[in-house]
């Protein structure tokens, strides 16, 4: 099959979608009010609370949700074959994740711009709020530790690589300080100046790896899984202007830039996808998702179809930059397909790799014999690269392969592969720390929170000895999981954490419709894929926890996964409870008004 039809077919539904569905939930459903003032208007401070222009609100938002998932996810995905993974991210982002981005960011800029939890609080009850915030502490100790795993399994024994990311942190720091200390105001000049070195330590990458400072690059998995719970500490710890916020701000440029390139080389190359439509794997038995087609396909593809990740940020930042209700359609909607999007052009990267390629990179050689599949390109590849590429799985090597190869034949750059890939390995590990820095953040301040429930002064405390403290705990939290475990471990306990936020979120969806809509038929827009997503959070936590977890002694995860499927049934019950209430009112208020009309 041609890449260029599928991503033809997918802009095509994708456009629709948000033309007609986005619009009726808009105008019907959500019923956005352009005359009510919003809070970036209401408590506008030029510094949290500022109301913006639709598309920059879109860029902000856009930015934040799109991290690694959309690309990591789709390309794990791809051992069922194209076409599930296809099929989940089109249908999951227009019916179920674009509902929930736009639902959730309605009802915190309805809520003054409050978070998830806050809002599960009023408008589910205390139980509630209580359940969303533990879950979603454990959903962020799980994104750290799934994402550092692809950066593990992409940087080790790879100097050029190691050498490139590391570069980003001082090229990060020093952006920082020159925009806050030495020439502040001047984010054009220093955007410019942080891209260039970016692209510099690229370049002088294969000279390091060739230069006696090569060896001491020449890190192992082990070193490497210890290495990034110390960057997550230390960027928790930091001041925000020294490496957060710098590093989120070049990466921006970096992420629009390459996707856009990416699509273009993709149009201009057209390549053919070489995995079959479905795999043998789809009954299960896979060698990097164990698990049968339905319901791991949805785990393993969350950003990119549907995330619960995404509403940390649309019940976070973006509501606060919300200038008009009419943008949420834009913002929420629009945001979510644009990242579905990109999702499908990873899945295309990674399918148009010969089966048995993939799967080498894909899994470890022990595992891989066992397939009996031939390799067919892979030692070329390898060598076009320099690095050996079989037994990296993580999804990220194979994304940088696929994109290194759509690249390298543009215009005949074939001879620049090497240079393609560790960009590509560059581009991917630099949300990933993105991501790492931020959510290692977000971590000690939920964890701050937590405490506070149990000992109240606790959550004011601003001490640096307490957040030294909190930073090290979280950090040595994800750092644990990682040291100890495999992708295989990981990413489908992530999986199960970030639908579980997802699934609450459609259910503060669905109450927020019943109480405020005239048509309560219209919850069904919430209700649906809601219970669809709780129905395969728990089979695949089950299958999980007594198909692998268990059986392999593996009691960490099992645990993980037991708790999060409580919380889940918590957050249900206490929703249930809440529907059953409203409806009951709903309905007593129309009996009255049919008396009263008969009398």
């Amino acid at each position: 099959m041609s890449a260029l039809e599928l991503i033809i077919a997918a802009a095509l539904i994708l456009v629709l979608a948000y033309r007609f569905y986005g619009s009726f939930l808009a105008a019907k459903v959500l019923v956005l009010d352009s005359s009510r003032e919003t809070p970036a208007k209401r408590h506008y401070d030029g510094k949290d609370y500022v109301p913006m222009n639709k598309w920059i609100a879109f860029g902000h938002h856009f930015a934040a949700i799109a991290g690694a998932g959309p690309l990591v996810g789709p390309v794990l995905a791809a051992q069922f074959g194209y076409l599930p993974g296809t099929l989940w991210i089109l249908i999951g982002a227009v019916l179920a994740g674009a509902v929930h981005d736009m639902v959730i960011l309605l009802a915190s800029v309805r809520h003054d711009g409050k978070s998830l939890s806050e809002i599960a609080k009023k408008e589910v009850g205390p139980v509630a709020g209580v359940a969303t915030a533990i879950a979603i502490f454990f959903l962020i100790i799980l994104t750290m530790a799934g994402l550092g795993l692809v950066v593990v399994n992409a940087l080790f024994k790879n100097p050029w690589g190691v050498f490139t990311i590391g570069m980003t942190i001082p090229i990060a720091i020093f952006i920082g300080i020159y925009m806050h200390k030495l020439r502040p105001g001047r984010i054009a000049e220093a955007s410019l100046i942080g891209v260039i070195l970016i692209l510099l330590a690229v370049v002088v990458g294969p000279y390091v790896k060739n230069s006696p400072l090569g060896s001491y690059l020449m890190l192992s998995d082990k070193t490497l899984e210890i290495l990034l719970p110390l960057y997550g500490f230390l960027a928790a710890a930091l001041p925000v202007w020294l490496l957060l916020a710098p590093r989120d701000y070049l990466s921006s440029y970096m992420k629009i830039g390459t996707i856009l390139l990416l699509a273009i080389g993709i149009i201009i190359v057209n390549p053919r996808i070489h995995m079959p439509a479905v795999t043998q794997f789809i009954n299960g038995g896979g060698p990097i998702i164990n698990g049968k087609v339905w319901p791991f396909i949805c785990i393993t593809i969350a950003c990119g179809a549907i995330s619960g990740f995404h509403a940390l940020i649309s019940s976070g930042t973006t509501p606060k930059l919300i200038a008009n209700e009419k943008d949420i359609k834009l913002v929420g909607f629009g945001g979510m397909l644009t990242e579905a999007f990109v999702a499908l052009m990873a899945l295309i990267a990674a399918t148009t790799l010969m089966p048995g390629d993939y799967f080498a990179i894909n899994t470890k050689p022990e595992i891989f014999q066992k397939l009996n599949m031939q390799i067919v390109h892979l030692p070329q590849l390898s060598k076009l690269v320099g690095e050996e590429l079989a037994g990296r799985p993580g999804g990220a090597v194979t994304l940088a392969v696929g994109m290194a190869d759509i690249f390298s034949r543009i215009g005949g750059l074939r001879h620049l592969m090497a240079y393609w890939y560790q960009f590509a390995i560059m581009f991917e590990a630099l949300f990933i720390l993105t991501t790492i820095d931020a959510g290692t953040r977000v971590a000690r301040y939920i964890a701050q929170d937590l405490l506070g429930m149990i000992y109240s002064p606790i959550k004011e405390n601003k001490s640096v000895g307490l957040t030294v403290l909190l930073s090290a705990a979280v950090s040595f939290a994800w750092g644990y999981l990682i040291y100890g475990g495999d992708i295989k471990t990981i990413w489908p306990v992530f999986g199960v954490a970030n639908q579980t936020i997802g699934t609450l979120a459609l259910a503060i969806g669905t109450t927020m419709i019943l109480q405020r809509s005239k048509k309560k038929i219209y919850a069904l827009t919430t209700f649906l894929p809601m219970t669809f997503l709780f129905i395969t959070v728990l089979n695949a936590g089950i299958t999980n926890v007594f198909n692998v977890y268990l059986p392999q002694k593996q009691m960490v995860p099992a645990v993980l996964v037991i708790t999060l499927m409580i919380l889940a049934i918590i957050i249900m019950v206490s929703s249930v409870i809440k529907w059953i209430s409203i409806l009951s009112k709903t309905r007593k208020a129309e009996l009255a008004l049919e008396n009263k009309q008969n009398f």
